[in-house]
């Protein structure tokens, strides 16, 4: 190879290597293979096409007299087949040539001498580099295809590597997510949950002692450490909702979890009874019936002044099931009913149900379903 050439390349194949490795999106890489690889084989018109699963080829980008960006290439055609079987191909005319004239697209029948060479690795194929002169000049030669071929091989490696830095960056993100959505939830919540029940069930002790303006206010700090629970857990499921690897907690694990808080803050352990196979419930159902399973036992613990209660989780072929029964006082008159609301309309969400029984004699049954 000439050494002006081979300097060169090794210039162009290492800007491109430096872009791809510093996080550059690969369409903002992908326009330097293309310009790059015009200027080493002196060409009119460089594309790179990136193979799709059903073998088309698809224009990612284009350094040229022409823009064809978005041009789908049949998987007969010769770029195609190059970028499947990883042998470089050149043809003085592609425009009459029989092994390339009939998949030409109009747009490129301004020119004539074409070569196509494979891009990417012999384990990963990302397409093919193709570059095309104007018809009437010099075909391209097998140096300059080598050429070529050499580069795109480099060029294709450091968009490999790049991908597995990327995704190596991408599972450390959502590990970190992970570990900051589980410590929101399995300690802030819990903590800021037992503060919020201890306030309440201190204002219910105190009763006619506290004077209005004193009540009011230990009402407005429950009321804040409520909405600062929903806050938390919003964040919770934004973290949790934007990474795939990671789902949200198993739902058995943290209805478990939820009985055992019920159980410390009622001074007594709940009956908790469990049917059926929850592996794949859709995390959506899930945190509404999670949602829905510390709203009831919530109720319990600041209103019910029960001595039994029973929570029972069921999943089978109709849907899921989630039932909590105490034994208390029934809801008392007056009682804001804002968590109610709030099982209801997660059933809704769901496309489920919630049916609420409640009197003082019987004290209080919560039924939530939601079909699967």
């Amino acid at each position: 190879m000439d050494p002006a050439l081979a300097s060169r390349t090794l210039q162009v194949a290492t800007e491109i290597t430096n872009a791809a490795l510093s996080g550059e999106d690969p369409d903002a890489v992908l326009p330097l293979v293309v310009r790059g690889a015009a200027d080493l084989a002196g060409a009119h018109l460089c594309l790179v096409g990136v193979r799709g699963e059903d073998d088309k080829l698809t224009v990612e980008a284009a350094y040229g007299g022409v823009d064809p960006v978005g041009t789908v290439l049949s998987s007969r055609s010769v770029a195609a087949r190059v970028a499947r079987g990883g042998e470089p191909v050149m043809v003085n005319d592609f425009t009459s040539d029989p092994s390339t004239a009939p998949f030409v697209p109009p747009i490129l029948r301004l020119y004539g001498p074409f070569a196509v060479v494979p891009f990417g690795t012999s384990e990963r194929r990302l397409g093919a580099l193709a570059v095309y002169r104007r018809r009437g000049h010099e075909p391209f030669g097998p140096a300059t295809v080598d050429v070529l071929n050499s580069f795109a091989a480099q060029a294709g490696l450091a968009l490999v590597l790049a991908e597995g830095a990327t995704a190596r960056e991408r599972v450390a993100v959502y590990q970190e997510r992970e570990r900051i959505a589980r410590d929101l939830h399995d300690v802030i919540i819990q903590r800021l949950y037992g503060a919020g029940v201890q306030l309440d069930l201190l204002s219910r002790q105190l009763g006619n002692k506290l004077s209005p303006t004193e009540g009011k206010r230990l009402a407005d700090a429950v009321d804040q450490l409520d909405q600062t629970i929903a806050e938390v857990r919003a964040t919770v499921r934004s973290l949790r909702n934007t990474d795939p690897l990671y789902p949200s907690p198993a739902l058995l694990e943290t209805a478990r979890a939820e009985v055992a808080t019920a159980g410390e803050l009622l001074g007594f352990a709940p009956s908790f009874e469990i049917h059926g196979d929850f592996t794949d419930v859709p995390p959506t159902v899930a945190d509404h019936a999670r949602a829905a399973l510390r709203e009831a036992l919530s109720n319990v613990v600041r209103h019910s002044g029960a001595n039994a209660v029973t929570v029972s989780l069921c999943r089978d072929d109709k849907g899921l099931r989630l039932k909590v029964v105490d034994n208390g006082c029934g809801i008392p008159p007056g009682v804001a009913r804002r968590g109610l609301l709030h099982l209801e309309e997660r059933a809704e969400a769901a496309g489920g149900t919630c049916v609420v029984e409640s009197s003082a004699r019987t004290g209080t049954s919560v039924r939530w379903e939601v079909p699967l």
